[in-house]
This record gives C-alpha cells, sequence and structure tokens, in this order.
C-alpha cells in the first residue's frame, strides 16, 4: 500500500460528497474514501465491476421463479458465484475498508459489503436502504408486502426481530430496546462517513497516524461544522509534523 496523500483526492472527494442525497453516487463517494491510500485508483474501472455483478445478478435472475426472485438472483451472485464474504479471520484490516480492495479480495466489513450489496440492488431497480445499526451495518429491502433486514456480512442472511434484539443488547448493553431509531435509513453520507470512522478506528488502534489524519480530514470534508472533529484534525496535524 502506498503512503501517498493527495490534495487534488480531497478536492475530488468533497466535489463528489457536495451533492445532495438523490445526486450522491453511493459507489463513487465509497470507493473515493480508498483514494489517499490508493492514489492511481481507477474508479471508472470498479463501478463497471458492479455493473458486471448486477448484469450476473440479472442472468440468474431467469432461472428463479416467484416473489423477490431479483433479491435471490443477487445473493446468489454475489455469494455463491462471485464468493463474497465478511471477513471473520481479519476484522480489523483495513482493506475490508476500500471498496476496491473488497471487490478484488472479495472480503469486507459489514459497511463495505452493505455498499456492494446496495449499488447492485439499486441497478437492478430492488428498494434497498442501508441501516445506521450499532456496531454491525445492515440493509432493509421492501418487496411487496414484505420487508427484510439482511446482512451482507453474513451471506445476506435475514436477521429477524429477536436477533436484533440480542444483537443490540450486545452492541449497547442488557438493558438496551429496539427502538425503531435504530432502523432509519442511513443517508449516504452517513454511510460514508461511517465507513471513514471506521476506518479511523482501525488505524488509531494501530498507532498510524498519518493514515488517521488522512481519514479524519476527509471526515472533516463531511462534516466541516464539527469541533470534535476540528481539534482531531489539529491534535493529530501536530503529530504528524513531530512524526517527520
Amino acid at each position: 500500500m502506498s503512503r501517498a496523500k493527495s490534495t487534488s483526492g480531497e478536492v475530488l472527494f468533497a466535489h463528489v460528497v457536495a451533492r445532495g442525497e438523490a445526486e450522491l453516487d453511493l459507489g463513487t463517494a465509497a470507493l473515493l474514501v480508498a483514494e489517499f491510500e490508493y492514489p492511481e485508483l481507477d474508479v471508472a474501472h470498479y463501478l463497471t465491476q458492479l455493473d458486471h455483478f448486477a448484469d450476473l445478478a440479472s442472468d440468474l435472475a431467469a432461472s428463479e421463479t416467484g416473489a423477490h426472485r431479483k433479491l435471490r438472483a443477487m445473493n446468489r451472485a454475489l455469494f455463491a458465484e462471485l464468493g463474497f464474504r465478511g471477513n471473520r479471520e481479519d476484522y480489523y484490516d483495513p482493506r475490508n475498508s476500500f471498496l476496491n480492495e473488497v471487490i478484488d479480495r472479495r472480503l469486507g466489513a459489514p459497511i463495505s459489503l452493505s455498499v456492494i450489496f446496495l449499488e447492485v440492488g439499486r441497478r437492478l431497480g430492488l428498494d434497498m436502504v442501508g441501516l445506521n445499526f450499532p456496531s454491525h451495518f445492515l440493509v432493509r429491502y421492501r418487496g411487496g408486502d414484505q420487508t427484510l433486514i439482511l446482512d451482507p456480512f453474513h451471506l445476506g442472511m435475514t436477521v429477524t426481530s429477536d436477533e436484533l434484539r440480542v444483537r443490540l443488547r450486545q452492541a449497547l448493553g442488557s438493558e438496551a430496546e429496539l427502538h425503531e431509531a435504530y432502523l432509519q435509513p442511513a443517508l449516504k453520507r452517513q454511510i460514508v462517513t461511517r465507513m471513514l470512522a471506521n476506518l479511523a478506528a482501525v488505524y488509531r488502534r494501530n498507532g498510524d497516524v498519518i493514515r488517521q489524519l488522512a481519514v479524519v480530514e476527509r471526515m472533516q470534508i463531511l462534516d466541516p461544522d464539527s469541533r470534535r472533529l476540528g481539534r482531531e484534525v489539529e491534535q493529530l496535524r501536530r503529530r504528524a509534523t513531530e512524526l517527520n
């Protein structure tokens, strides 16, 4: 991995995420999260890969019948045919949060796999949104009169209400109750922010000040009025200067 940090990359990232919710392309924004680490990143190539995944799912849907056939075909395409899965063996590998690496390696974190799920689903015309569920990002799917909560980290499995309660209490404590607030759709900017926050936590854990700074600067682009992020950027810049 390169240690290069591109100022032009920050400008491009800022330009993309400045768009409104309807105009913001989640796939592009999520790929640009990785640009500081891969300054020569070919975003168009990886967007084309997402197109190919959707084409495969569309072809497989022809052999499916009944309700939710596109969803079943997408699961089959992504997990059975293409081999995507959650990286349980090395959960804190930063590559799990870089969409280009996830596409290349077929390994990812809950949120990066959810982004692929959402982007392929969008190309198939499926009604899907991301859910900022505590500790583990999920996807909500609506088809006909049925609503499903899906976990792309675990091969697109359906998560029941009882399982959601268990997960919530594991994340927030035994007294936590499952409220509707935990199942509200995440905006695209919120999804990108959470991807960056995950990366920042990994670099903090590893003591990698330079990369943590690059990530937090991008978080600040998304939330320029945050005093907490402003202080964190200043502190990290001082530490980075000391390292040099």
